[in-house]
């Protein structure tokens, strides 16, 4: 009678584990960084928000409704996002600044739209949100809102 045994290159040797451990080691290292620190992130939330409700305050104004404005405020630990500020329609939006600083060259706050979606400006509007990361929007004087600078 025969006994068939197993063959002897089934499994993974130990220097196969140990360089996979170690891999998973290094990129868990590498990775953990990219959730350590929000203040790297926030800039782009902040520019995001930015584009939501100044398209928000375009539509008023194209719709003839009073809250055709926005406006930016920087708080102690948020910034404040209005449409519409100091209307019956007024509409905050907040979010936390996580470090974020914010600079605005071309207008002050708030910032009206006319009926055309077109901001009440001498011209374009850069916004600079800076952190661990600086990211910039443009307003142009056709209200149009973009990524980048003027």
């Amino acid at each position: 009678m025969r006994i068939n045994n197993a063959p002897r290159d089934s499994g993974f040797t130990l220097v196969e584990l140990v360089m996979v451990i170690t891999l998973i080691g290094v990129l868990s290292a590498l990775g953990i960084g990219l959730f350590a620190s929000r203040s790297a992130f926030s800039p782009l939330l902040a520019i995001q928000q930015l584009a939501s409700v100044t398209l928000l305050a375009q539509q008023a104004a194209l719709a003839g409704n009073e809250a055709g404005s926005l406006s930016v405020t920087q708080g102690a630990d948020d910034f404040v996002f209005t449409v519409g500020p100091g209307t019956p329609s007024e509409r905050e939006f907040r979010m936390s600044r996580n470090g974020t600083g914010l600079s605005v060259s071309g207008a002050s706050f708030p910032i009206s739209f006319n009926d055309l979606g077109r901001p009440d400006t001498s011209g374009d509007v850069l916004f600079t949100f800076s952190g661990d990361s600086t990211f910039t929007v443009c307003l142009s004087s056709l209200g149009a809102v973009y990524g980048g600078g003027c």
